[in-house]
């Protein structure tokens, strides 16, 4: 590839250090990106609450596709400019079918407003029984019905006894068309999005809204949930860090995020 026209990256286990924050050798070469007049856009499966401290600390004002696809948001602007959602009718019908399906299984959803931070929308709502697989995390707060108040951008499945491979399998099959399945975990959770939702999806709305053509696009990457990035883009760069079906493909494998595989990449043409 030439010097690309847009970068893309995922942001834990590929932008983010192993002590998850951006190294001064990363910070540099993303700062050079963007004084080259390329975007640089994030693709992460956070909501856009969790993204802001991230960009700062890259140096970025952008755009940032977040919830894996199903929410478009720019940085400057703190404004949220598009969500694809669930609706409560079939978040109410897929945590039926997964508690058939998985015994044992909690759920949370993930909302967003207008922007970031907007009060007016309860962003996570969790069961009792729901816990994040990392140590940090909100609390549950109670029983399911407050998550089927208002449409989701992600649906969040628990399973403190499976990994989150066999959770997307078994959910795959039975589940296949009705909601897009992905995970950034191995610790047994999977996010559920509309069909058809991916970073992918988001990426190309940004590239196209910035006259970037696929082609032009180096994406970087670690897991599951960057796979379809990785392929759409003109040039997939996975982490030596990542998930074998991660690197399989990715058009290169890079060096792992605890030594900058990603300003490793970056380097080349800034």
């Amino acid at each position: 590839m030439e010097r690309p026209g847009l970068v893309a990256s995922d942001v834990d286990g590929t932008l983010l250090s192993p002590l998850h924050g951006v190294t001064a050798r990363t910070a540099a070469a993303v700062r050079r990106v963007v004084s080259a007049g390329v975007p640089f856009v994030l693709a992460t499966g956070r909501p856009p609450r969790w993204v802001p401290d991230i960009a700062e600390a890259a140096g970025l004002d952008g755009y940032a596709v977040c919830a894996n696809g199903a929410v478009l948001y720019h940085l400057g602007q703190d404004r949220v400019l598009w969500q694809r959602t669930l609706d409560p009718v079939l978040l109410r019908d897929l945590m039926s079918a997964l508690d058939d399906l998985l015994p044992g299984v909690a759920f949370a959803v993930e909302r967003t407003g207008e922007s970031a931070f907007d009060e007016s929308v309860p962003q996570f709502i969790a069961e009792d029984g729901y816990r994040h697989p990392w140590p940090e995390g909100p609390e549950p707060d109670g029983d399911r019905s407050g998550m089927l108040t208002r449409p989701a951008v992600k649906l969040l499945v628990r399973h403190r006894e499976m990994t989150s491979e066999d959770m997307a399998l078994a959910i795959g099959d039975v589940l296949d068309g009705q909601v897009d399945v992905t995970f950034s975990t191995s610790m047994g959770l999977v996010e559920l999005a509309a069909p058809g939702v991916t970073k992918a999806t988001g990426l190309a709305d940004v590239a196209e809204r910035l006259g970037v053509a696929a082609a032009d696009v180096v994406a970087f990457g670690d897991m599951p949930n960057d796979i379809e990035m990785l392929t759409w883009a003109g040039h997939g760069v996975a982490m030596a860090n990542a998930h074998p079906d991660a690197r399989e493909a990715a058009d290169e494998v890079t060096g792992p995020n605890s030594e900058d595989g990603v300003a490793m990449v970056l380097e080349r043409w800034f």
